[in-house]
């Protein structure tokens, strides 16, 4: 069944219709100041969205990807991406949403077209920038000085966040190659048989080898369309995937802790216990008696 964006949350800018539509929220766990629309849900924005993390993890979810943001880290995420953020046990955000004619300078501009070749895209619908990548920390920079602003405005203010913008998309569009539409319909589709197969298999030992022959490709394309499409590793999203399925399990059963383990793949109950707690913070027990 295809999905469209009727059948989620159009999350409206809270400052729309003002001289200036620039909205910041502040989200701390599970509370978003300001309240916005569609927070905790699916839901979509006709406007772009920016986030840095300023401590703890997130995961951005969408429908066909996931992907898991650290703190210091950042994320770019679409116009018309439908999507939800979910914190990581503890998470501090800042949210930046603002219309895309604010890079765009005056009608007609030349700034228009580097703004449309990555905003027009269907494809390039989220990319995240890790403070472990180093073209990532001009990005960064930008990101924690719109963050920092916000404690400190002046009349000045909006002039200031309007030159920040210009210069972290000046950096998006040096740092960000908009992908090849043929490239990227054949990296979708075959992103797809992947994320099929270890949606069925998730619970078996799964090879590199194994993977790649789900889509017909070598294990060096099956590697590629990972670290283009979602910004990781088959095995680091494999194992992502294992401990999501653990938590689920962990929550809402009182199956056996080692059974969940070997049920979602973990062959050693020591390992699944050590990558549980890293994600989460806590034990599988402790996470279950909180939940």
């Amino acid at each position: 069944m295809k999905h469209t964006h009727n059948d989620y949350i159009n999350s409206i800018n809270l400052n729309a219709g003002s001289d200036f539509p620039y909205l910041v929220l502040d989200v701390i766990n599970d509370q978003s100041y300001p309240r916005n629309p569609g927070f905790q849900v699916m839901h979509w924005h006709e406007d772009l969205q920016f986030i840095y993390v300023l401590d703890g993890e997130i995961e951005i979810k969408t429908l066909d990807t996931s992907v898991q943001v650290n703190k210091s880290s950042g994320v770019f995420i679409n116009k018309n991406v439908i999507h939800i953020v979910k914190k990581s046990h503890f998470c501090h955000y800042k949210s930046f949403i603002f219309p895309d004619y604010f890079l765009k300078f005056y009608f007609g501009s030349p700034g228009e077209v580097l703004v449309k070749r990555i905003v027009d895209k269907e494809d390039l619908s989220i990319y995240c920038f890790p403070k472990e990548v180093g073209w990532s920390k001009s990005i960064l920079s930008i990101l924690y000085k719109l963050a920092d602003l916000e404690n400190r405005k002046t009349e000045f203010y909006s002039y200031e966040v309007l030159c920040l913008l210009s210069s972290l998309w000046l950096e998006v569009c040096r740092n960000i190659q908009a992908p090849n539409e043929n490239t990227a319909t054949v990296t979708g589709a075959r992103m797809q048989k992947f994320l099929q197969y270890i949606n069925e298999h998730y619970g078996e030992g799964i090879s590199l080898d194994q993977l790649a022959g789900s889509a017909n490709v070598s294990k060096s394309e099956c590697l590629r369309c990972f670290k283009a499409s979602m910004q990781t590793t088959p095995y680091k999203y494999l194992i992502e995937y294992r401990l999501s399925k653990a938590a689920e399990l962990l929550k809402n059963t009182d199956e056996q802790i080692g059974n969940i383990a070997e049920s979602v793949g973990f062959r050693q109950i020591s390992h699944f216990g050590k990558c549980f707690k890293e994600k989460t913070g806590l034990s599988p027990r402790d996470y279950r008696k909180k939940k």
